[in-house]
């Protein structure tokens, strides 16, 4: 049995070996990563986006893990770890993340229970 996970092994990456991407998949492929990564000196822009050259470096980062035979989670998982959650243009939803994504919709629910209780107050006062 043991020759046989073996056979199947050596038979998978010899195929893989073969497989070449093309410059036109890797520069689509780039491109869909690139516009979910944010570029970390711009004010909230894609490295796709951006014209810092810190945004090119991280474009040419990309396009060689690309190459490397990355897939496009493994290349944001790379990028994530490099650089933190900030490159994320969509953050998860984690302890420390909670106010970014709750505190909108809570002043939103304050803003308007206020609204409501002035146009009551006003509305007994007429």
């Amino acid at each position: 049995m043991r020759w046989f996970f073996s056979i199947v092994l050596i038979i998978a990456t010899s195929f893989t070996s073969f497989a070449q991407i093309t410059d036109a998949e890797v520069e689509a492929r780039a491109k869909e990563v690139g516009r979910s990564l944010r570029c970390v000196v711009c004010q909230n822009q894609s490295i796709d986006e951006s014209d810092a050259p810190l945004a090119s470096d991280m474009r040419k980062l990309v396009r060689k893990r690309l190459k490397e035979g990355d897939s496009n989670a493994e290349v944001i998982d790379y990028m994530q770890q490099r650089y933190g959650d900030y490159v994320l243009l969509k953050p998860p939803v984690q302890t420390n993340t909670y106010a970014l994504w709750f505190l909108p919709f809570l002043l939103l629910l304050c803003a308007f229970g206020w609204f409501f209780k002035v146009a009551r107050k006003a509305g007994a006062e007429s």
